[in-house]
């Protein structure tokens, strides 16, 4: 675990002596940034000495209520656990009504106790180590779709998309729209001016499969981490730039139940040490590495999907002929399969990992991902024939939809706790397990609209 030098935070004190707030986060199992605002005069000793966190931090549900059973609230006396800065994450955020500034934390291996082994960041730099010490260096990309929506909610109490420049509340889909796109430039202008200010390599914009449905395209990065890094911040900064135009940026997997879900698409291959890519083949299927990564992530995709999905309305997302998959499935140039080979240039060739909501953690899901990898390639486990053609078609071993079904493989799987590490896993578990519960004994609008007048 490398952490930040205090002559990174000395150079930016003094680069920008007006900003007097630092919002310090760390990014906890739901992928939630938790934190504080700090005074600049803070800053230094942060970098020097650290600062600390309550361990129940990493203890909360995604309504931040703490989980008893993850034994890091009473049974260890809520104690403080020291977390460092990481490097490069001390930036400016340039939404901020005040210049303000933001730094990510992560919690010490050893001074963090007891809540370190709960720190998602920590589970994914455990597998990239033990890829690397096979000779794998991963590479990846994140692509995050999210919905721009009204603050105001409609008539009825619901989301709806925000209103564009020309006045209107769009309805229709118009996937690859770029009149979409004019239509929220205000927004992107701002957001790529913030990416840049970050140093977020953000791309192309494409006006998705859904009314106010955009998704923006981060650069692949040779350090795996890095990617992962700079996902988590980009959706940070998404949530910051919208809420300065008066906006709400969504990143539920499924809002509407009639319109596209979003999702989090991973790209990622495999490098030796100089950066030559391992996956790379004349062959539009790739090597045999590629082929046993698929394989491996096939083999544990069962295992994983409470990290890939990891919410109650994750599981809604899957429908027939939605770009969402449902099956253990892989194909070149398909979008209708679970692990997508792109077509392209031979030293292009990686794999895009289709499951993932964009609800998910980008660090365990990456972890997931990656652990997955390493199995196939260890086992040498073979994916079978590509699909060819429509994948829900041709699907036969389907994704279970529910989220009680994916808890249960996750707690059973000897595979996970080795890959994610017995102690984070409890912790995942036992905040996922109080908020099923919770959320199955929540009793709403749906509920009275079945059954109040006929049960």
């Amino acid at each position: 675990m490398q952490f930040a030098d205090i002559q990174e935070a000395r150079d930016f004190l003094a680069a920008n002596p007006e900003v007097r707030s630092i919002e310090l986060m760390l990014i906890d199992a739901n992928g939630v940034p938790r934190g504080k605002l700090l005074h600049r005069d803070e800053l230094l000793a942060i970098y020097q000495n650290g600062r600390p966190l309550p361990s129940s931090i990493l203890a909360l549900t995604m309504q931040g209520e703490d989980v008893e059973a993850t034994g890091l609230v009473w049974e260890v006396a809520d104690a403080d656990c020291w977390t460092y800065p990481l490097p490069g994450s001390l930036t400016l955020q340039p939404w901020r009504s005040t210049p303000t500034a933001q730094m990510q934390v992560s919690m010490h291996p050893t001074q963090g106790l007891p809540a370190a082994p709960a720190d998602p960041r920590h589970a994914l730099v455990r597998v990239i180590d033990r890829l690397k010490a096979d000779g794998f260096h991963p590479v990846m990309a994140v692509e995050l779709e999210f919905y721009l929506l009204d603050k105001h909610r409609d008539a009825n109490g619901r989301p709806q998309p925000a209103v564009q420049m020309n006045g209107v509340r769009p309805e229709a889909p118009q996937v690859y729209g770029v009149y979409e796109l004019e239509q929220v430039q205000p927004f992107l202008d701002d957001l790529y001016a913030a990416c840049e200010v970050q140093g977020l390599p953000v791309r192309t914009a494409i006006s998705e499969y859904a009314p106010g449905q955009l998704e923006l395209t981060l650069e692949h990065r040779f350090d795996a981490l890095q990617a992962v890094d700079e996902g988590v911040r980009y959706k940070r900064l998404v949530r910051g730039v919208a809420n300065k135009h008066g906006l709400q940026a969504c990143f539920m997997a499924k809002p509407f139940g009639d319109r596209a879900g979003s999702g989090m698409h991973m790209h990622v291959s495999l490098a030796d040490e100089q950066g030559n890519n391992l996956y790379a083949s004349e062959d539009p299927q790739g090597t045999p590495l590629l082929r046993h990564s698929i394989g491996g992530m096939m083999a544990t995709l069962l295992d994983s999907l409470a990290i890939f999905c990891p919410n109650a309305n994750s599981f809604r997302r899957f429908q027939a002929n939605s770009y969402a998959p449902l099956a253990k499935s892989w194909g070149v140039n398909n979008r209708t399969v679970s692990f997508r080979v792109p077509g392209g240039p031979a030293i292009s060739r990686h794999i895009e990992h289709r499951i993932c909501g964009a609800d998910a953690n980008p660090y365990l899901a990456a972890a997931a991902i990656l652990a997955g990898i390493h199995h196939g390639i260890r086992e040498q486990i073979d994916p079978g024939a590509a699909i060819v053609g429509n994948g829900y078609e041709q699907a036969t071993e389907f994704l279970p939809t529910d989220w009680l079904t994916a808890l249960r493989a996750l707690e059973a799987s000897t595979w996970a706790r080795e890959a994610l590490g017995e102690e984070f896993l409890k912790v995942f578990l036992a905040i996922k397990q109080a908020e099923y519960r919770q959320f199955m004994a929540e009793v709403g609008e749906q509920d009275w609209r079945w059954y109040l007048n006929h049960a």
